[in-house]
């Protein structure tokens, strides 16, 4: 009777250890749907064909446990993701992983917090300057690579400090987190990113009309002031471009606020109309400034005298460098040099001419002006970058923030420019005439300028995230309103050579190991770190 009954005990035994086993399973999907042990915002590294090359990070989803630089020799990392300060960053480490195509599960970057727009990061300006080139690098390096695996961005704070520190003990003491030894676990629970379809650009116009005498049949002539507002870099979420585009947006805005008081009096106002363009798809081989142009009529177009374009103008000591694609010996080129040339001189200032032919068979554009080059209208870039940037490179990136922005510098841009186009508009060419003297009625508000400029500052402009009705462009486009005649904005499909992915942003829930599993039993699950 006794051996009878051993096929049933054993029978109960094994259902009784499937049933552990399946509610084990149970219990480790349970971690992945309670609160976890921390959660953070993080932000995707950019993902984006060109000309149907793949570049940037192919996925989003993330769900694997995590280690630091201080991995044991040899080990597998398929299945980890690795966190990495940007103080702790070797920059050869991490290409030669990318270039050799190592497996690797994901990759967080930690940014010093004093890069944050969120808190302005005003101290530790030597910490700050010492990070600059190297996340300059590393975001050249990640945004023309194509990597298999999501790649995402944080910035420190204490809890993910502290996360980070029992990381890396662990790490040390040669016990890297798995599913059996515990740990912290990374999951991103997101969809796959999704290509965006037909992502728009917003081309905002204004006017200022100039003063017409009776019996004047000819069309005034028109001087176009012009800046590309949206950006691009490593994180489009990040991507706030406080220099590139940031300052050259406020320097038009306040020219423009400065001749609206001009030329709201009929005695004052010149005989010259004021074209104000706020332009979109700049890192794109400027393609809203080129659909923009083109949906002038033939009048219009010829008659404008010359384009100021204003780019990067916010982190210059003592020199701007005017970019332009006609011989320095063009009678306009001339023009237009030695007028902001005077006027530098009289505010202890220097411009230096670059000259770059264009090639109207390439279809790169790294200036705003040399689309209008391309359509025969005479136009220069005014811009602290004395070299031609490269396709995607100076457009805003992480280090491009704030704390990076010398407003005095943007004010003395103002005067440089406004004071030059006043004394082409009125004739004073040659006469040391200050317009928009300081303590006048007619000074350059540089209340004014810091207030856009920290607006700008915090918001991300990449283009194919902006909708045609995004709080940001219908604020700007309410702003230039507010010093112009009439406003009017053109929306476009950003075309050519590029496809941009969505996915932009996410939560990161950092779970810990085997703690969590079994604090399920043991209390209602709670946000609050735990240490170890």
């Amino acid at each position: 009777m006794a051996n009878s009954k051993k096929p049933g005990g054993l029978r109960e035994m094994l259902e009784s250890m499937y049933s552990v086993i399946a509610l084990l399973f149970i219990l480790v999907a349970c971690v992945e749907l309670c609160d976890a042990a921390a959660a953070f915002d993080v932000y995707r590294l950019i993902q984006y064909d060109m000309s149907g090359s793949p570049f940037g990070s192919r996925f989003a989803a993330l769900n694997h446990h995590a280690a630091s630089l201080h991995f044991p020799p040899g080990v597998d990392l398929s299945r980890t993701v690795l966190i990495i300060p940007l103080r702790e960053l070797n920059i050869t480490f991490v290409r030669e992983y990318i270039n050799q195509k190592k497996p690797l599960g994901g990759l967080l970057v930690l940014l010093p917090e004093v890069l944050s727009f969120k808190t302005g990061g005003n101290n530790q300006v030597h910490e700050k300057e010492k990070m600059k080139n190297l996340l300059a690098e590393l975001e050249r390096l990640l945004i023309h690579s194509n990597i298999p695996y999501p790649v995402y961005f944080a910035f420190e704070n204490d809890e993910i400090d502290t996360v980070l520190a029992d990381i890396k003990k662990n790490d040390l003491m040669g016990q890297p987190a798995t599913a059996t030894t515990g740990g912290y676990k990374f999951v991103i629970p997101t969809a796959e990113p999704k290509k965006v379809a037909s992502p728009t650009m917003t081309n905002i116009q204004g006017w200022l009309s100039g003063l017409k005498t009776d019996g004047d049949a000819n069309q005034l002539p028109t001087i176009a002031i012009v800046a590309s507002y949206d950006t691009f870099g490593a994180a489009p979420a990040l991507s706030v471009g406080s220099d590139s585009n940031g300052s050259g947006i406020v320097a038009l805005l306040e020219i423009s606020r400065l001749f609206s008081l001009l030329y709201s009096n009929p005695k004052t106002r010149g005989r010259y109309n004021l074209l104000f363009g706020l332009t979109s798809g700049g890192p794109y081989n400027y393609n809203g400034t080129q659909k923009w142009l083109r949906s002038f009529d033939q009048r219009l177009r010829e008659s404008i005298d010359y384009a100021i374009c204003l780019n990067s103008i916010g982190s210059w000591d003592n020199e701007l460098w005017i970019h332009v694609s006609k011989p320095p010996e063009n009678a306009y080129i001339k023009q237009i040099f030695e007028g902001l040339s005077n006027v530098a001189e009289e505010l202890d200032l220097k411009v230096g001419l670059k000259h770059k032919k264009i090639n109207i068979s390439n279809p790169r554009v790294a200036w705003e002006h040399e689309q209008f080059s391309r359509l025969r209208v005479t136009a220069a870039t005014l811009s602290e970058l004395s070299v031609t940037p490269e396709l995607l490179e100076s457009t805003g990136g992480l280090f491009d923030t704030r704390q990076y922005v010398n407003e005095t510098a943007i004010v003395r841009g103002v005067k440089l420019v406004a004071e030059s186009l006043a004394r082409h508009i009125y004739g004073h060419q040659g006469k040391n005439i200050q317009i928009f003297a300081d303590e006048s009625s007619l000074a350059v508000n540089p209340a004014y300028i810091r207030s856009w400029l920290d607006v700008l500052s915090q918001t991300p402009r990449v283009a194919p995230f902006l909708s045609k009705d995004d709080p940001f462009v219908m604020a700007l486009k309410k702003e230039l309103a507010g010093h112009v005649d009439e406003v009017n904005v053109q929306h476009e499909t950003l075309e050519g050579i590029f496809t941009f992915y969505d996915s932009t942003s996410a939560r990161l829930n950092i779970f810990q190991g085997l703690d969590d599993l079994i604090s399920l039993f043991r209390r209602p699950p709670s946000r609050k770190l735990k240490t170890a």
